[in-house]
């Protein structure tokens, strides 16, 4: 694009999404069942965080990268993009499969996404926002072109089962959007991070990381299960939620009767009213859905936005509003305009293939795995014989050997 005095201008480049998807395990458990193991009441969940039920990973295949998995192949699409032209994954998550490799690494091996980069990023439950952040930053500056950004969660694997005030809350599950680079302007329109450290202590997992790594002591006092100082938490989320979602929109040169919808981060639905009264925002602007699912930290945004376009919630053109608040202690807040059209139906036999391609990066990932202990049985020296020919044909078979 030329401007007035000739110069060269690049076109403006927008952060859509256009794909989204949501995956949960099969196992549900309802505030009554909850009570045959601790202390509590349907009545006492229902009033104090409006919970009903939650789904749990029972099966032991069933792990945050596996439904962060499930939920990118959904958002790949309704978007109808093959994986191979993924250029970044972003998973956000308090649950990751180890604290290395990166569970964003394990999704981008098993959708087959070969030109992508992938890495976790850890915000607790605000981390889905910060990913929306970055990915849009890595857009509108044309580093990448399609970015998955994932929340993906086994909240049940680190929750004290026997501690009322918090086995409660939580859930499993996962999310994912596409973002895809536009000229056509909307989107993410403008956001805002914030980070206090000093509460650091009031939402924590203590023990599992270089400060405190795996003991038998750690293990035997619990030391590996959520801890929360739920007051304290309250009263900072109420706070922030209001103030975030506010100084978003003043960023984006809106205010709040421009707002058709908020999507919170559903943790408690005490927590969503208090600062949704805060902002004087009406009870139908606010997209609730955590009755079915708990707290699932960095998954709960993602998916109440599958959700709400489920019924129907949001429009063309609507301004939406996304803001959370997490561990560390954190808050993130996104305003964007919805521009993508309802979900369309992929034909059959494009879904077909799509599906064979997923079979056939496993197949690859199988491959790739035996190549390195073939390569690694190999004794003769480098760059000799029938051992650097294979070498160099299984780099080729990556896609990592220059031609």
């Amino acid at each position: 694009m030329t401007g007035d005095n000739g110069t060269y201008r690049p076109l403006q480049r927008y952060a859509h999404i256009t794909g989204w998807g949501k995956a949960l395990p099969e196992r549900v458990i309802t505030n009554k069942d909850l009570a045959q193991i601790v202390d509590t009441t349907d009545e006492w969940i229902r009033s104090r965080t409006g919970i009903e039920q939650r789904h749990v990973a029972v099966d032991p295949d069933e792990t945050t990268a596996t439904l962060g998995m499930k939920a990118a192949r959904d958002a790949l699409h309704v978007a109808d993009l093959p994986a191979s032209k993924v250029d970044l994954i972003i998973c956000a998550t308090s649950s990751p499969e180890h604290i290395f490799p990166s569970t964003a690494s394990i999704i981008q091996d098993s959708l087959g996404a070969v030109r992508a980069g992938a890495f976790d990023l850890s915000a607790a439950c605000s981390g889905f926002v910060y990913g929306l952040t970055l990915a849009n930053s890595m857009i509108v500056t044309g580093q990448s072109d399609n970015i998955l950004v994932i929340g993906a969660e086994t909240l049940s694997r680190i929750t004290d089962w026997s501690d009322r005030n918090t086995c409660v809350l939580f859930g499993d599950g996962a999310g994912a959007v596409l973002l895809q680079a536009s000229a056509i302007p909307g989107g993410i329109m403008a956001s805002v991070l914030g980070s206090d450290g000093s509460g650091g202590d009031l939402l924590t997992v203590p023990a599992g990381g270089s400060k405190q790594p795996t003991t038998l002591e750690t293990v035997a006092s619990g030391q590996h299960f959520i801890k929360m100082d739920g007051r304290a938490v309250f009263r900072f989320a109420t706070r922030v939620m209001a103030e975030a979602s506010r100084e978003a929109l003043a960023k984006a040169h809106l205010d709040i009767n421009d707002v058709d919808v908020v999507i919170p981060h559903q943790a408690n639905l005490r927590i969503i009213q208090s600062s949704m009264r805060q902002l004087k925002l009406p009870t139908d602007k606010v997209f609730i859905n955590l009755q079915n699912y708990g707290n699932t930290s960095t998954a709960s945004i993602p998916i109440a936005l599958c959700d709400a376009l489920d019924e129907e919630r949001i429009k063309v053109n609507d301004n939406i509003v996304m803001v959370g608040f997490g561990a560390g202690l954190t808050w993130a807040a996104t305003v964007l305009k919805w521009v993508a059209p309802p979900a369309h139906d992929v034909p059959r036999w494009r879904a077909s293939q799509r599906s064979a391609t997923y079979s056939l990066a496993r197949v690859r990932s199988r491959f790739l795995r035996f190549s390195r202990k073939v390569e690694g049985s190999l004794v003769a020296e480098q760059d000799s014989g029938w051992s650097k020919v294979l070498t160099d044909r299984i780099s080729r078979w990556r896609g990592t050997k220059e031609e």
